[in-house]
């Protein structure tokens, strides 16, 4: 197939719909190269800001990388182009972890996505915000579902006793994170303190939202605090809704396919209005993750948990905009 031919601006563009996607403690670990003769697009890892205690094998990392990947396939597809995508292409260099090249014209057919996607990008924003407790429409969540199947993931919607099981360990997730005194030093630092200059990465305080005052939402302190009296808390929905992100196998191929699956998810679910935040700490915890899976080790790899509700729009966080995008990765030391 023939490539296209990218002007800047379009480029431009399109590198601002992957920066936009969500990644763990907003720590945007990914850079972007453009090779000018094959007009092909690189998403490569950039791992000085992976979390070391949080994601010591890198799989948050490879989700939010893939997120990334898939907001460049919706706005390739945006512009009338086919994305062609190729997952960990080159073996002998691990740090690439995509390639997107723009061919031929696109079709909703080749692309998967339905209307609306590309402009839900710079809508979607994570809200740690208590929900209204409006039930999700059948129809909504069935659409969430294929969305994630699409793209190689199954998404399900636990019933409440599942659901509530989940919650507990989510729980005891977040009470080892707030007592570890690494993990709870590694969340600190991606928070801007009140009075810190503007920053590029990283959580601002209003991001990061109030504790559930009846705790039956775990949702996570980012900043670490040992006395949760202390934080600011709200009364949350009552009957949450949360949904489970899962694939069939766990190598890094279905870490990045998890990840465009919850961005394809998010995106579906704020066209249709719907709030979003992720539940991520009981992924961080290897005993914790394998507990998520009704049957461990014979639904899936857990690879998420997803929020879902109608509510207040959450708060934006900063991106930064990669430059010099034609040059050589190891010259490059921006995101």
């Amino acid at each position: 197939m023939q490539s296209a031919t990218l002007d800047a601006s379009t480029l431009e563009a399109c590198i601002a719909a992957a920066v936009a996607a969500p990644s763990i403690f907003n720590t945007q670990p990914w850079r972007y190269r453009l090779d000018p003769v094959t007009v092909t697009l690189q998403v490569r890892a950039a791992p000085e800001r992976g979390l070391r205690h949080a994601d010591p094998t890198g799989r948050a990392l490879h989700l939010s990388v893939g997120a990334s990947v898939f907001n460049l396939r919706v706005a390739v597809a945006h512009f009338g182009w086919c994305p062609v995508t190729r997952l960990l292409p080159t073996p002998d260099d691990p740090r690439l972890l995509a390639t997107v090249r723009p061919t031929g014209t696109a079709s909703r057919s080749a692309t998967g996505h339905r209307d609306g996607l590309y402009e839900a990008i710079h809508r979607r924003r994570s809200s740690r915000l208590p929900f209204s407790g409006r039930p999700l429409p059948r129809q909504v969540r069935a659409e969430l579902a294929e969305a994630a199947r699409r793209e190689g993931a199954l998404l399900t919607f636990p019933a409440a006793d599942e659901r509530d099981r989940l919650l507990r360990l989510t729980a005891e997730a977040e009470r080892r994170n707030r007592v570890d005194p690494d993990r709870s030093a590694e969340s600190r630092r991606w928070v801007h303190r009140d009075g810190d200059e503007p920053a590029d990465i990283g959580l601002p305080q209003a991001a990061l939202g109030p504790q559930d005052s009846h705790e039956r939402l775990p949702m996570r302190d980012f900043t670490a605090q040992r006395h949760v009296g202390r934080l600011l808390s709200q009364p949350f929905e009552t009957d949450p809704v949360i949904a489970l992100l899962t694939t069939e196998h766990d190598r890094r191929t279905d870490w990045l396919r998890a990840g465009q699956a919850l961005e394809h998810v998010l995106l579906a679910a704020t066209v249709h209005g719907v709030r979003t935040s992720l539940l991520h700490q009981p992924l961080e915890w290897s005993d914790l993750r394998e507990l998520l899976s009704p049957t461990p080790g014979r639904d899936g790899h857990a690879q998420m948990l997803i929020r879902l509700g109608y509510g207040p729009e959450g708060p934006a966080t900063p991106r930064q905009t990669p430059q010099g995008l034609s040059d050589p990765p190891e010259e490059r030391q921006d995101g």
